[in-house]
């Protein structure tokens, strides 16, 4: 469904493409007096939102004609906010693509392995559409003003950090209006607080109109101090059972966030065993994805982006994305080995995969192999969205179930895990506290990228602190 809803500040009017009905496929249309508008995001629909939203269109194409889109901002780079740039580039829309200086590094490699995925091996064509899209690309600096749209100094845009995954961005515009001036700010995701390698996000001063994302909108995360010590508790009853701790992980942020946190549990017990007879410096991690380890490696170029802490770790000579525990394995023989051997042996190890949400990727075969053994952990750090294997081992699996993997059925018996403290998202507090910390409160909040429970637990807890804001649930 493309909801629309009315602005009560003309001449402007903001119609959202995505996210409306679930979480994925963030897509958002300001659209200015004079017909030219911005897009914030052109994502793609993952899980049963394939096909929930657009009541059955093909949720790939793009529905909206472009003719009159000046420019695409990208808040960050994961595959629901940027996997439909191919079809917009392909339905003609050739003005610049907006991002932060990070994401402007990271964009081509997300989008060269999305193509590859779902749409073509033929690497010229994909050479072809990178090379067009690069030159579209302009990396913008954190915190400064610029022009949105070409020779039209009525809209400025600015990006500030929103401490999701490096690079990530939440999206300020001002325009112009008579004497006056409209604020309207798009949350793309906000981070947590206290996120390894990242800064907080810190809230705009002032807002008139603020389209906020709601996926944690229901519940709060516990501490990152309580979520580390669950983390090294499940690691060690796995590796005491003689198995293996499997995480699906995006390739992208969680992946090297869960590198971070690994490489401090055993930089601090390293004195002390995991399990009987296994030490944390035998422990092997494994990085099983070859974009997740080009993006780790594209994390450890981009250091200047870091936070604080991960500098000084940097400066006493720990790496946190670099660690000596730490495997990657690149191609897919070795992966097949990798997950026969593990399978086979009680060698303790960790190894993170994507897809995150199970729906593909190498995760599978290592699930394929191991679910149906209590040996094995399972542990979800991320959003599971409804439609996805993820979902269904996550819903079924404590309860003895099963979920279709390939075709097939594979039984549940693996102990099955979640650390909703690992979630790259704000959860309802902090969202509470992006809107509270503004100086100028919006006049209208407009609550997307949420399951309905989310966005309404969320509109409520708004509502009360916020009684002379409109709150709407497009």
């Amino acid at each position: 469904m493309c909801a629309t809803a009315t602005i009560t500040n003309p001449p402007y009017a903001i119609t959202h493409h995505g996210a409306v009905n679930g979480v994925t496929g963030s897509c958002h249309q300001l659209a200015l007096g004079d017909g030219q508008s911005v897009l914030v995001d052109c994502g793609l629909f993952q899980g049963a939102e394939t096909s929930s939203e657009g009541a059955g269109a093909d949720r790939l194409n793009i529905t909206f004609p472009v003719d009159q889109v000046r420019a695409l901002v990208v808040t960050h780079v994961h595959i629901d906010h940027v996997g439909r740039i191919p079809y917009l580039l392909a339905a003609g829309f050739r003005g610049p693509i907006l991002c932060s200086q990070a994401s402007a590094v990271l964009l081509p490699l997300v989008l060269e392995d999305a193509l590859k995925i779902g749409f073509t091996r033929n690497q010229t064509l994909i050479d072809r559409f990178l090379a067009q899209m690069r030159q579209q690309i302009i990396a913008l600096p954190y915190k400064q003003w610029h022009t949105a749209i070409a020779g039209d100094p009525g809209l400025r845009v600015k990006l500030s950090p929103a401490g999701h995954i490096l690079g990530s961005a939440y999206v300020e515009f001002e325009l112009k209006q008579g004497k006056g001036k409209q604020r309207i700010v798009f949350s793309g995701d906000l981070g947590a607080p206290y996120t390894p390698l990242l800064p907080a996000p810190k809230s705009p001063y002032a807002a008139d109109v603020v389209v906020l994302e709601s996926t944690y909108g229901d519940r709060t995360h516990e501490s990152r101090k309580d979520r580390r010590k669950r983390l090294q508790a499940l690691c060690e009853h796995a590796f005491g059972n003689k198995g293996t701790v499997l995480i699906p992980a995006f390739s992208i942020g969680r992946t090297q966030e869960l590198l971070y946190e690994l490489e401090e549990i055993i930089h601090k017990n390293r004195q002390r065993p995991a399990a009987p007879g296994v030490n944390w410096d035998d422990l092997d991690i494994i990085v099983d994805s070859p974009l997740a380890a080009d993006f780790t490696a594209g994390y450890a170029q981009l250091r200047e982006h870091w936070d604080n802490e991960a500098r000084r770790k940097l400066a006493a000579g720990r790496h946190p994305l670099a660690f000596e525990q730490l495997t990657t394995i690149d191609d897919h023989a070795t992966h097949l080995q990798t997950v026969d051997y593990l399978a086979r042996t009680a060698r303790p190890a960790i190894v993170i995969a994507a897809s995150g949400m199970c729906s593909g990727g190498r995760i599978v075969n290592y699930l394929k192999a191991m679910l149906g053994d209590p040996r094995h952990d399972v542990l979800f750090v991320g959003y599971q969205a409804a439609g996805t294997p993820g979902r269904d081992i996550q819903k079924y699996g404590p309860k003895g179930g099963y979920v279709i993997l390939d075709g097939q059925r594979h039984d549940i018996l693996a102990g099955i895990h979640t650390l909703g403290g690992y979630s790259a998202h704000a959860d309802q507090k902090d969202l509470l506290n992006f809107i509270g910390r503004m100086r100028g409160k919006p006049k209208q909040i407009r609550l997307v990228h949420g399951d309905d429970s989310a966005k309404q637990a969320l509109a409520t807890a708004l509502r009360q602190r916020h009684p002379l804001t409109d709150v709407l649930v497009p």
